[in-house]
């Protein structure tokens, strides 16, 4: 592959913390790739950005009497904190407002839009909020969506992930005030979908989509492709440019096809050539953009991407969706620093709402725990105490070996070759990772107990020795194996065996330390804390 393999995650909005549906859903599952990938030699470019100039981000300042540019900061500064701690590595985050020359990148591309005819103004009726003297779009505004009824938001519905007008929300209040807002006409610039109508449908069937996205993108078609407001009347995000005789002076970018716009930013769309294969990562509620509007926007400018989605659906505490975050949430922060980032990712990748919704249960985020520290770490606990024990804590000079040791191998080999299926961008299926790291783990445990009884046998001297460089062999392979889904724990593994962290996922991992080489195990568990 000659350009990078590029995989992106949704934009998180600036107007709060991330809770555990944001590692549930794109982030964790796009790193686990991401990690898999480089790890194999592929060469990947991992990107994102931070939705800093979405309503919310405006909202939440309004409520709060602050600047919406000091609520977009401090969040930032947490979001990024998570990520971090959450062992989420990007290879470049976009920064709107502070990414040099971003603003002036998005008015180019908005402009060359404007001029090549593909955003064309329209004049439409769209909510205002007289108490507040606001026209209300985004976040300001909430309702029913016109295509499912489910509440929404002016623009999106995180439900059926179809777009609105803002004008035909059903019974749509102020956010802010409450205020039933009286529809007025307003010109604003659009992007109509329906002259991409065969370019997109095509696009569409070369992707092989999810069947509930492939679902939305055909409804869209028959029903006949929207035209999508790309500019708002506002005082927050990036202004629209003088782009006609008298301009739209007071209008922003929307937030949405700035969303989309970003990651070609990220990317570096202007300055080399595009990637071959794309990974997007997004929940359904935010698919339009992934899916509809960043595809129309490559389309208008000649170039074809080839897109691939994972997609996930929402994640539910009690019943209700945190995808947005305005209901009671779950933090991020809270569960990393309670239970650290092997257990939390291992948790939500098993938890992933994948085809569909599913709930968070603190009850098994803490069997993950109890799985890591009664399996993963009891097994390597007690292997690096029988080192210390019968070897002075060095690697015997031994070749791997015991009773059962030739079936495990075997096993070992077809393990190997259905992790790469599960980590692969083809087919991939990070939960099924978990489970077969889980059985390698299981049966290697049960292979040392099984072998544990040889030094006790007349005349046996040295017969332990190879069972314990087999086990020797397997927790290598797993410091590699298991580096893509819990990297923290994978590094600690590969440091206490003295080998090198992030190795591929493959079979030269299944290899002991070199003999003589001093295990030096942490003071507390491999994986997880």
């Amino acid at each position: 592959m000659s350009t990078p393999l590029w995989i992106t995650a949704t934009p998180p909005a600036t107007h709060g913390e991330l809770h555990v549906g944001h590692l549930a859903g794109p982030y964790v599952a796009a790193d686990v790739l991401s990690r898999f990938l480089r790890a194999d030699g592929q060469p990947v470019l991992f990107t994102a950005g931070t939705a800093d100039h979405a309503t919310s981000v405006e909202l939440r300042a309004l409520r709060a009497g602050r600047k919406p540019e000091e609520v977009a900061e401090g969040y930032y500064a947490a979001i990024a904190a998570d990520w971090l701690r959450s062992g989420v590595e990007f290879d470049h985050i976009v920064r709107p407002r502070r990414d040099r020359g971003y603003s002036r990148w998005m008015q180019d591309l908005f402009g060359r839009l404007y001029a090549d005819g593909v955003i064309a103004a329209r004049t439409r009726l769209l909510p205002h909020c007289e108490p507040c003297d606001r026209w209300l779009h985004g976040a300001h505004v909430t309702g029913g969506c016109p295509h499912c009824g489910a509440v929404s938001d002016g623009g999106m519905c995180r439900e059926c992930a179809r777009p609105n007008d803002c004008g035909d929300l059903i019974a749509p209040t102020c956010a802010l005030c409450g205020t039933v807002p009286r529809l007025r006409r307003c010109r604003r610039l659009y992007l109509p979908l329906e002259p991409f109508r065969e370019r997109l449908a095509d696009h569409w069937a070369a992707a092989e989509l999810p069947p509930r996205l492939a679902a939305l993108c055909e409804s869209l078609v028959e029903d006949g492709l929207p035209d999508v407001a790309v500019g708002h009347p506002g005082d927050w995000g990036v202004p629209v440019p003088d782009v006609s005789g008298n301009g739209f002076p007071g209008h922003r970018i929307d937030a949405c096809f700035e969303a989309a716009a970003m990651h070609l930013f990220g990317y570096g769309f202007d300055k080399k050539p595009l990637p071959e294969q794309t990974m997007h990562f997004c929940g359904f509620g935010h698919a339009f953009c992934h899916a509809v509007l960043l595809p129309a926007i490559l389309l208008a400018r000649g170039v074809k991407l080839p897109q691939d989605f994972c997609v996930n659906e929402s994640y539910r505490i009690g019943g209700e969706s945190v995808t947005n975050g305005k209901r009671h949430a779950v933090w991020a922060l809270d569960l990393l620093t309670e239970y650290g980032s092997d257990t939390v990712r291992r948790h939500v990748i098993g938890a992933r709402p994948q085809g569909r919704s599913t709930d968070f249960d603190r009850d098994r985020l803490a069997v993950a725990r109890h799985v890591l520290d009664d399996t993963w770490n009891s097994w390597l606990s007690g292997l690096f105490a029988a080192v210390r024990e019968e070897c002075a804590g060095l690697v015997p000079a031994a070749l791997p070996g015991g009773a059962g040791w030739e079936v495990q191998r075997r096993r070992l080999a077809r393990a190997v070759q259905e992790l790469r299926e599960a980590y692969g961008p083809e087919s991939f299926d990070p939960r099924r990772a978990v489970a077969v790291l889980d059985e390698v783990v299981r049966s290697t445990a049960d292979f040392g107990h099984v072998n544990s009884h040889e030094g006790r046998r007349p005349g046996g001297s040295g017969r332990h020795l190879p069972p314990l460089v087999a086990q020797l062999t397997v927790a290598c392979a797993l410091a590699a194996w298991a580096g893509p889904v819990m990297p923290e724990g994978a590094d600690r593994l590969a440091d206490a065996l003295g080998v090198a962290r992030g190795r591929a996922v493959d079979l030269d991992a299944l290899g002991a330390p070199a003999p003589g080489t001093r295990l030096a195990p942490p003071t507390g568990p491999v994986f997880g804390f």
